[in-house]
């Protein structure tokens, strides 16, 4: 489902002056975090003793393994992202809330912490909260999109049943946008619009209104711990779950526009039925892009661990925009 972009952010968006100096070593999808010999942030402080003040790594690279105090870390705006917090849909519009992002500690997650999204609904629009943290700036198009992502079959607190979306896409900054672009992962445990789930749907966008996409869907029950690959390059969208390949689109349905990339938890409607207050979690362990290439799910994990092995928090050497 398109997301419409009528809403105001919890920071100013600030991005982080990108490096002037890169690893001349890492090629392409093959070692890239063992390459990094900069280390990223904690908040903006350096973690490692062999650590540069400034984030460095392959060119094209960025990683990002969510280290931050809270939405108002400085660090978390200066590495471009943001915590929707204002009107607009989708779902149940209007409620998006900055107060369901956090950055506890996880002891399943590589490095022990993660970005937590925990939505919350009673059934009523006023007591709905949605959340949803994305990247700034636009800066994204071909290559690989990955991401290490915690999906709910049920609430962490109340009566299961919600028709509750959780979600990880690049997207246009412009739902009007002449060249409308999305690549969308969409995970409903208790199905929605028909649906009695579960399902994962990869859906490509061409245009959000009126709509016009191509889309899959995958009916398994997916709670925990998941690798979700987007590789687009030379015409092509791949989704990869696991190292599975799920689908892939071509012609018209690719990313035609630079975009954002997203994570969102939110409900479909609203269902007082189920009673008293229920809390839906999603997390995100780390988030890894390489610009231009298509890599493997096994380089994709051999990069992260080697940025993390590096105590590597964060990595930017993308171009500038």
């Amino acid at each position: 489902m398109p997301r419409h972009r009528a809403w105001s952010v919890l920071t100013v968006p600030a991005l982080l002056s990108l490096l002037a100096a890169c690893s001349s070593g890492g090629a392409a999808g093959t070692g890239d975090g063992a390459a990094a010999g900069g280390a990223g942030t904690k908040g903006g402080s350096a973690t490692s003793a062999s650590a540069s003040p400034t984030p460095t790594g392959p060119p094209g690279t960025l990683f990002d393994s969510f280290h931050y105090s809270g939405p108002d870390d400085p660090a978390f705006a200066d590495h471009g992202w943001e915590v929707r917090d204002g009107a607009g849909g989708p779902g149940i519009k209007d409620t998006w809330s900055a107060a369901g992002a956090s950055f506890p500690a996880d002891a399943a997650a590589q490095g022990g912490r993660v970005l937590q999204l925990r939505s919350s609904t009673d059934g009523t629009k006023q007591g709905t909260e949605q959340v949803e943290v994305q990247t700034t700036g636009t800066r994204f198009l071909n290559g690989t999109y990955a991401a290490r992502v915690y999906l709910s079959d049920k609430p962490a607190g109340g009566r299961n049943g919600d028709h509750v979306v959780q979600t990880f896409f690049p997207i246009s900054p412009e739902d009007s946008s002449a060249n409308y672009s999305e690549l969308d992962y969409e995970y409903m445990a208790n199905g929605g619009w028909g649906s009695v789930g579960p399902q994962l749907d990869t859906t490509s966008w061409f245009k959000a209104d009126p709509p016009d996409r191509v889309t899959h869907a995958l009916k398994q029950h997916l709670a925990g711990w998941h690798l979700m690959m987007i590789t687009a390059v030379d015409g092509k969208v791949t989704y990869s779950l696991d190292g599975k390949d799920l689908f892939t689109s071509t012609g018209k349905y690719v990313a035609r526009e630079k975009v954002d990339v997203h994570f969102s938890n939110w409900f479909i409607d609203l269902m007082p039925s189920l009673g008293a207050g229920r809390t839906w979690d999603m997390k995100v362990n780390w988030f890894y892009h390489k610009a231009d290439e298509a890599v493997s799910q096994a380089d994709v994990q051999k990069a992260v661990d080697g940025f993390y092995a590096a105590g590597t928090d964060y990595v930017d050497t993308l171009p500038k925009p």
